[in-house]
């Protein structure tokens, strides 16, 4: 049988790694994308040898990665995980607001959590629905309410990548491909900020999430099991939203 492929972007750490590992252990072979090269003693099968190393912040820089993309894909693309995120803080950690955050800092966020998406699914939609694949976009929890620490640009930019799933899953359907968003709460990465303690304690769960909690959630809208699942955005925060 012929070995999945699956391509995610912010791969190094956190949410992104753990979704490769899962993957990788299913048997699929993952192409990778993010700023940096990945680290040595990666741990899955891949490694470098199925990284691209762009910048998903410069649209001529993501624009020209997907020819090289395609070649390594070849022909049939099964996933396309849009995870990489970025979530500027002001000087002393302090969350950015509309009223504090400058053009440059809203540009720079939408180019790498919502323009990068919109440049990969349609830059490869051949592939996608050559494999009848599925497409998950990682939103948050804080693009569907003000978050303590999440800023501005990083909440509006997940809202605007659930409206994106949504918009997608219309106009990739007919070509057999899935679109999907998953929406995380607290999970325990480097990403989180302090005091996050405290929103854990209202949790109904009362604990953190793990990224291999996530990945299992992305893994599913992949997999067969959820073959008429599209245009959904599944929450992965233990009660939070409720």
């Amino acid at each position: 049988m012929r070995q999945k492929t699956m391509l995610l972007t912010g791969a190094s750490r956190g949410i992104g790694h753990a979704t490769v590992r899962r993957f990788d252990a299913e048997g699929w072979r993952v192409i990778t994308c993010s700023r940096n090269q990945l680290p040595d003693g990666c741990p899955w099968s891949s490694g470098n040898d199925n990284h691209v190393q762009l910048d998903l912040g410069d649209p001529a820089d993501t624009i020209n990665a997907v020819g090289l993309i395609q070649e390594m894909v070849g022909g049939k693309l099964d996933a396309l995980v849009n995870n990489a995120g970025v979530s500027p803080k002001g000087p002393d950690g302090e969350r950015l607001n509309t009223l504090e955050t400058d053009l440059m800092t809203w540009g720079q966020v939408f180019h790498v959590n919502f323009f990068a998406s919109v440049v990969l699914a349609r830059g490869l939609k051949e592939e996608l629905a050559a494999a009848k694949g599925a497409v998950v976009n990682v939103t948050s929890i804080a693009g569907s309410r003000v978050h303590p620490f999440a800023g501005a640009a990083y909440a509006t930019s997940k809202a605007a990548l659930a409206a994106l799933t949504r918009e997608m899953a219309h106009d990739f359907g007919p070509l057999g491909v899935r679109v999907n968003a998953i929406a995380p709460g607290e999970v325990e990465t480097a990403i989180l900020s302090p005091g996050t303690d405290k929103i854990v304690e209202k949790l109904p769960l009362q604990r953190l999430g793990q990224p291999e909690e996530v990945a299992a959630a992305i893994y599913f809208l992949c997999s067969e099991g959820s073959s008429y699942i599209s245009g959904a955005e599944i929450e992965v925060n233990g009660a939070q939203h409720v």
